[in-house]
């Protein structure tokens, strides 16, 4: 049996970005499943590093699914909409492309991407 590709997701809580995002990884990175960790409004969370236990909290589930599922890639989630980081499209852009690069400071030998969802829900890559 060929083994199960991975990719690590890190999203908003909001349900309607779920599917979307989720499709998308699939589809795009060519994996078998995602693994999806939800935070309310993640981009501004580690892109503005303010809240370091919660930021520590998604690093250490990012890490459980890089290590025990071999996940490849990790892509960040900005989203159309969102209640926890209700800002500009521009200002949620320049967020996911910090959290990017703070998540590649965590040296785990990955790929880390951005992605937005727009207000169609249609996923682009930044």
């Amino acid at each position: 049996m060929a083994k199960l590709k991975f990719a690590t997701c890190i999203n908003c809580i909001d349900g309607r970005v779920q599917l979307p995002a989720i499709n998308f990884i699939k589809r795009r990175f060519r994996v078998d499943y995602v693994d999806v960790i939800t935070e309310p409004g993640p981009d501004k969370v580690l892109s503005e590093n303010e809240s370091i236990d919660i930021i520590e909290s998604i690093k250490r589930r990012v890490l459980l699914s890089v290590e025990r599922n071999s996940s490849k890639n990790i892509i960040i989630v900005g989203h159309h909409d969102c209640k926890a980081n209700p800002v500009e499209k521009k200002v949620h852009y320049n967020q996911i492309r910090e959290a990017v690069n703070k998540i590649k400071g965590w040296n785990l030998e990955v790929d880390v991407y951005g992605v937005w969802v727009g207000k169609d829900w249609k996923v682009v890559l930044l």
